[in-house]
């Protein structure tokens, strides 16, 4: 019965230790292995009245006159153009990493005029550049609008559901150039980490320098890991994709706390300590009722006249809240209790966290999105 328990334990602590354990390939990336991003003008026609409206939208008449003249087509000369089925639109796609002519990538169509919705559109030929100016993908196709709308024709009533002024074209664009994209200079390679963190660093240098031979890996800095590595690509890339498969127990971040003021959210990692102290928290609030007073003359009178008036009342009220104590050292859910004890909203939150970082007893980064 007893090598039953023990195995199990070291079941449970092989299973534990597997939980908290995270790929490289989930902590890092390969210096110089990255997507660049593409821009470009586009027409969207077909649209079923729709479109921009074009008084208001010079630059779409104008896209269109110069797509007409390159096929060919002249108008005479003062055409006031009226169109409801063309919308001028930006063309937006993420290049890839080792991305060669002939590949396909996704594109994002996105209104740049007043026009209602994109749905059942084409986007004409547009090609796409780099922030360098050339052409790297041209799109065409046509545009997937994942929303709906319906609006009445005179009673101005409407019912819109998710975007229409924008659209996606799965595979709608097609990889003209290449941008040439090295594994390293020399026979170093370098992985980054996302988030910069000595220990972490430490850490995966020790894992693949057991797996591999010592001095493998060398810590640049808390972000930069530099690898030696081989001289031949099929052995290079075979190198990486084992690095990448290699599991490492990432380090316990630093304490912080970020709060988005606009929306009232806070989020606060494990890592958050306070110090002992000492919170009240009382609401203040402000009520005014105005109600209108009906004064009539008495029923024998001549010259009388009912007179509307306001009667104003102004009330403060003071929520009482008792005076909560906060004991050092104690943890995340801990701090969450006891705010939700003394009855603070998201947004009380804002200003209780603030103050503890005033006072020295919030042990953890407070940033303010």
């Amino acid at each position: 019965m007893k090598p039953i328990k023990i195995w199990l334990l070291s079941m449970l602590v092989v299973f534990c230790g597997a939980v908290h354990a995270e790929r490289i390939k989930d902590l890092v990336s390969i210096e110089g292995v990255r997507s660049n991003q593409l821009i470009g003008h586009g027409l969207v026609v077909g649209l079923d009245g729709s479109g921009d409206q074009t008084t208001q939208t010079p630059f779409t008449v104008q896209s269109v006159i110069n797509m007409l003249t390159q096929l060919g087509i002249t108008l005479p000369a003062g055409t006031n153009l009226q169109l409801k089925n063309v919308a001028a639109v930006m063309v937006t796609a993420s290049l890839p990493a080792f991305a060669r002519p002939g590949q396909t990538i996704d594109v994002t169509v996105s209104s740049l005029g007043n026009a209602k919705s994109l749905r059942g559109g084409t986007l004409l030929m547009t090609p796409l550049k780099g922030g360098d100016g050339q052409v790297y993908a041209v799109a065409q196709g046509n545009v997937l609008v994942s929303g709906a709308g319906a609006s009445s024709a005179g009673g101005g009533s409407s019912v819109q559901v998710n975007h229409l002024s924008v659209g996606r074209l799965s595979g709608g664009a097609t990889v003209e150039r290449g941008v040439p994209t090295e594994l390293g200079q020399g026979d170093h390679i370098s992985i980054e980490l996302t988030t910069t963190d000595f220990s972490t660093a430490r850490r995966v240098v020790d894992v693949i320098n057991e797996r591999f031979a010592p001095d493998t890996a060398v810590a640049v800095n808390g972000r930069v890991i530099r690898l030696r590595a081989p001289a031949s690509a099929d052995e290079r890339v075979t190198f990486i994709a084992q690095i990448e498969s290699l599991e490492v127990t990432p380090a316990q971040t630093s304490a912080k706390v970020i709060v988005n003021a606009r929306t009232g959210s806070i989020v606060m990692n494990q890592a958050v300590m306070i110090q002992a102290c000492a919170v009240a928290h009382g609401n203040l609030t402000v009520v005014i009722n105005s109600e209108p007073v009906i004064s009539q003359p008495s029923p024998l009178s001549i010259q009388g006249q009912t007179v509307v008036a306001e009667r104003a009342q102004v009330e403060i009220r003071a929520d009482k809240s008792g005076l909560t104590m906060l004991k050092a050292g104690v943890s995340l859910g801990d701090v969450v209790k006891s705010l939700n004890a003394i009855g603070a909203t998201p947004q009380d939150l804002l200003a209780i966290l603030q103050a503890m970082k005033a006072a020295g007893a919030l042990r953890a980064e407070l940033e303010i999105i």
